[in-house]
């Protein structure tokens, strides 16, 4: 991350510029940057990216990034209609193959 001279953002200048922001979208003390960071990894996840596709984007390992997903991840009628439509799709395919 930059600060507003291109040049690399100091630790204290990127909390102050956090804060700045977090009290513009009236989200300050409740939420802090690594709260975004998570929300940001389970966001990239349900819009189909790749663990490692995540942990590019993140700076997150591997790991982090699945321990998150655990965590954080919600299990909704949506993802589970999704898998049963991928299912679908790839007995399709597969029945189509052995044709």
């Amino acid at each position: 991350m930059t600060n507003t001279r291109g040049n690399p953002s100091t630790q204290d200048g990127f909390k102050a510029s956090w804060r700045k922001a977090a009290i513009k979208a009236g989200v300050h003390g409740r939420l802090t940057f690594n709260d975004l960071r998570g929300t940001t990894v389970t966001m990239l996840s349900e819009a189909g990216c790749t663990v490692p596709e995540i942990a590019t984007i993140t700076g997150h390992t591997l790991k982090s990034v699945d321990q998150i997903l655990e965590r954080y991840m919600s299990r909704t009628k949506n993802m589970a209609t999704s898998a049963i439509i991928k299912l679908d799709e790839w007995r399709r395919t597969k029945k189509q193959q052995t044709l």
